[in-house]
C-alpha cells in the first residue's frame, strides 16, 4: 500500500499528531477557556499555553503515477537484459542437440554404404555423400565436417571384415560475426557407427 510523503517524513508525522491532539484538547468553540485554562483563539495550543503549529507538509498525492511510469521503464530495461543472454543460450543449445543428431544419423548412414560398395575407393565417396546428406539435413555445412574410416583387417571390402566410420562435426556459436576466423566454437561432436562386410553383396 503506497504511502504518503507526510507518513514517509517522521518529523511531519509526530507534529501532524501533535497539533490534532492540540486541536482537540483545546477547542474554545465560543470564547470560553479550554482545558488548560488559556484564553485564546479557536486552535490547538501546547502543554505551556501555546499549541505547537503543524509543520507544512507535502500534500499527498497519488505516488503510483511516478511508480508506474518507472515500472515501465524498469521492466522493458530489465526484460532486455535478462531475455536476451536466456534465447540466445537455447538457441545455443539446441543448435548443440542438433549438430550430435546430424553425427549420429550421419555415421550409421555412411558406415551402411560403405559396406554395399564394391571397392574402398567407391565406398568412401559414398560414405562421404551420405555425411554430406545428413548434416545437410540437420542444416549443418560440410565443411565443419570430416569424415574417417576404418576397419579391423587391411582390406576394408573383405567379407566379415568390421568398418567403422567417425564423422566429426564442430559447431560454431551462431550469429558471431568473424566466427571462423576467431574460432569460437561452442562444441566438438563426434560419432561412430561400425557395419560389417556381408559375404555375399
Amino acid at each position: 500500500m503506497p504511502r504518503s510523503p507526510a507518513d514517509r517524513n517522521p518529523r511531519c508525522l509526530t507534529s501532524s499528531v501533535a497539533g490534532r491532539l492540540c486541536e482537540a484538547l483545546c477547542l474554545d468553540s465560543e470564547g470560553s477557556r479550554g482545558p488548560l485554562g488559556a484564553r485564546g483563539p479557536l486552535g490547538a495550543r501546547g502543554t505551556h499555553g501555546a499549541c505547537v503549529p503543524e509543520t507544512a507538509c507535502p500534500p499527498e498525492t497519488g505516488s503510483g503515477d511516478g511508480q508506474r511510469g518507472s515500472a515501465v521503464v524498469e521492466f522493458t530495461f530489465l526484460g532486455l537484459l535478462l531475455m536476451v543472454p536466456v534465447v540466445y543460450f537455447i538457441i545455443t543449445v539446441g543448435q548443440i542437440q542438433g549438430g550430435s543428431f546430424a553425427v549420429v544419423g550421419a555415421a550409421d548412414q555412411a558406415a551402411k554404404v560403405f559396406v554395399t560398395q564394391a571397392d574402398a575407393s567407391s565406398g568412401r565417396a559414398a560414405a562421404e555423400q551420405a555425411t554430406m546428406v545428413a548434416l545437410a539435413d540437420y542444416g549443418h555445412p560440410t565443411g565443419n565436417a570430416s569424415v574417417e574410416i576404418s576397419c579391423d583387417s587391411g582390406d576394408c571390402m573383405a567379407a566379415g571384415s568390421a568398418v567403422t566410420v567417425t564423422v566429426r562435426l564442430t559447431v560454431p556459436l551462431p550469429f558471431v560475426p568473424f566466427g571462423e576466423a576467431l574460432r569460437l566454437n561452442a562444441s566438438q561432436l563426434s560419432a561412430s557407427a561400425t557395419q560389417v562386410v556381408g559375404r555375399f553383396r
